[in-house]
């Protein structure tokens, strides 16, 4: 069994100062079940804190006002990590962006190692942006600076 920490250490940090794909796993507020969304818009605030930004309409809002145990899942330093905490709703709208997008902290109760026994990742998954580049990379900057501000 991999060891359980209660902090991001400074490689796993490092992974998440960048745009990163992560997996976000909530408690679905209707059915109870876990439900796990695609999200790149998130940072590491501190080794205990991750802040991720999400259209308000989402339904992992509403997940998380009913239950706030979250699970994020990302890929980095040829491992799986998996980080388990508490999401609480930072603001209902972030200024600065040109549409409406919550900002949410993660307090990290712990981390581990999810890779499964003798093997690594070779390669870390990537994913491209479908629309216009610059307009991503504009986007993706208004973000992550109102998340630093929220």
């Amino acid at each position: 069994m991999a060891e359980t920490i209660t902090a991001l250490p400074e490689q796993l940090i490092a992974v998440l100062q960048k745009e990163a794909f992560v997996l976000l796993s909530t408690v679905d507020a209707e059915s109870g079940s876990p439900s796990t969304s695609a999200i790149s818009w998130v940072y590491a605030d501190s080794p205990s804190k991750l802040r991720f930004a999400i259209d308000q309409r989402s339904r992992i809002l509403t997940n998380v006002r009913n239950n706030p145990l979250v699970n994020v899942a990302f890929f980095g330093a040829g491992s799986v990590h998996a980080v388990y905490g508490r999401a609480s709703i930072v603001t209902d709208a972030m200024d600065g962006v040109p549409f409406k997008l919550a900002c949410v902290d993660i307090e990290v109760d712990a981390v581990r190692d999810a890779m499964f026994y003798g093997s690594r990742i070779s390669v870390t998954p990537e994913y491209e942006k479908t629309y216009d580049k610059r307009a991503a990379e504009k986007l993706d900057g208004q973000v992550f600076e109102a998340m630093k501000k929220a």
